[in-house]
């Protein structure tokens, strides 16, 4: 709450709209931002977490009602030690929903996992809360070249590693952005 009194969290729109494919050939637009007010991460780690909201099928007014309440929850995780961004992306294909954050130290994204874990496991279904940090790694480098992720080993699932960063299509015009 401190941080919204001092104007400390912003809301930028850069970001919004823009469609992620992730290595497990699904994918989701973004469609919130979250970062704070502060000095570069000196330690940066990027984060990715994904879940299944129970009772959600595709296609459901849930979806809409769940990403208006996410704006509250935003008191709920800025305030932890490190966080410097978050992009909040819709349901993919199959009713994932992911966070991708950029993190002042990877210890204290993990030490924000822990803590995310429970509450998610209140409203999500069992087995579908999934994470993966890459220290050293600022999360607007990942999604200007993912490329840079490179280095890791491959995942079976990748469902964390974006591949590109597209434009969504002008249904105008029917061409990228």
């Amino acid at each position: 709450m401190l941080l919204l009194a001092r104007r400390q969290i912003r809301q930028p729109h850069r970001n919004l709209g823009l469609v992620v494919p992730f290595a497990d050939g699904t994918s989701a637009a973004i469609y919130r931002e979250t970062t704070l007010v502060r000095a570069p991460a000196r330690d940066p780690a990027f984060l990715a977490v994904c879940f299944r909201l129970r009772g959600l099928g595709s296609g459901t007014w849930g979806h809409a009602l769940f990403r208006a309440e996410s704006l509250l929850n935003t008191v709920l995780f800025a305030g932890f030690p490190g966080l410097v961004s978050k992009l909040w992306l819709r349901h993919d294909e199959h009713d994932v929903y992911r966070g991708l954050y950029e993190w002042d130290g990877a210890d204290l994204a993990l030490h924000y996992v822990d803590a995310l874990w429970w509450v998610l496991a209140l409203v999500s279904v069992p087995g579908t809360i999934k994470f993966a940090i890459v220290p050293g790694v600022e999360r607007d480098r990942v999604l200007a070249g993912p490329s840079v992720l490179d280095r890791l080993p491959e995942e079976p699932t990748g469902w964390w590693r974006p591949v590109a960063l597209r434009r969504p299509r002008d249904p105008g015009r029917g061409e990228l952005r």
